[in-house]
Parts: C-alpha cells; structure tokens; sequence
C-alpha cells in the first residue's frame, strides 16, 4: 500500500510541475504579445504569434456608446502595427494594464484572458513543436465613458 501511494504522490508532483511549467510558459507568450504591442517590440511579436493570427474585434462607437466589429488583424499587421509604434515612439504609458490569466490548459491547447489599456483579449493558443504559441485573439475595446 505504502508503494502505491509512493506512486501516486510521484505522478502527482510531476503532473503538477509540468502544468505549472506549461502556465508559466502561457503567462510568458501572452505577456510577450501585451510587451510587443505596448513597446513596439516585433521580436516578441513573432516570437509569440503563430504566423496564420487571426485577430478580430470590437471598438465602442464614441457617439453612439454602441460596439461594432473593427476588423479582423493578421499576423503581418500585428508587426506592422508594432513597428509603427517603436518608429513613433508612441510607448504604452508606464501604468497601462498588463494583466494575464490563464483560464485553462489542455495537453496542446490553452486559453487565457490579457487585460491591456486597449480592453481585453481572449486568447486561444497551441502547442507547436514544444512551444506555446497565440492563434486566435477576440478582442473589446474598453469602456469610455
């Protein structure tokens, strides 16, 4: 009995490390997508997207109060966007949101919540090649009161 519980508690502690290894990694890609936005840092970008991206989302109307769709954005736009912010110098101010929560983690998928000064992201991401990388993004727009 003392070996099977033995057992047990061993397969227990290395699936646990393994998924807290697999969300700190998580945490990691989904902090470098906010950090390649927000500094303008196309290296983190393509580091963390998957080139097929898909990118869509929602922006309030200032005059209406409504949200509408705002397009879709690829992977080449993402760089592009963030090249344009380093080029400008148009930095994230230094107490923007940076928040991420990992909402759950499969053995190849995973989704996780940014919170960043634009709104928030729900994010779907894959396990490619040992590597967790961003697929799809849906995206709102805050709040402006």
């Amino acid at each position: 009995m003392k070996k099977i519980t033995t057992i047990l508690l061993c397969c227990f502690i290395l699936f646990s490390a393994k998924a807290q290894d697999s969300k700190q990694k998580i945490e990691r890609v989904c902090l470098d997508y906010i950090e390649g936005f927000y500094e303008g840092d196309t290296s983190k970008l393509i580091g963390c997207l998957n080139p097929a991206l898909f990118k869509f989302g929602y922006w309030q109307d200032k005059k209406t109060g409504k949200y509408a769709p705002d397009g879709n954005m690829t992977w080449r736009q993402a760089v592009d966007y963030a090249k344009r912010v380093y080029e400008k110098k148009n930095f994230a101010k230094a107490n923007a949101p940076k928040k991420v929560e990992v909402l759950d983690i499969m053995n190849t998928i995973a989704a996780a919540k940014v919170t960043a000064w634009w709104g928030v992201d729900y994010i779907l991401l894959a396990k490619q090649n040992d590597k967790w990388m961003i697929d799809q993004v849906l995206w709102e727009g805050p709040l402006k009161n």
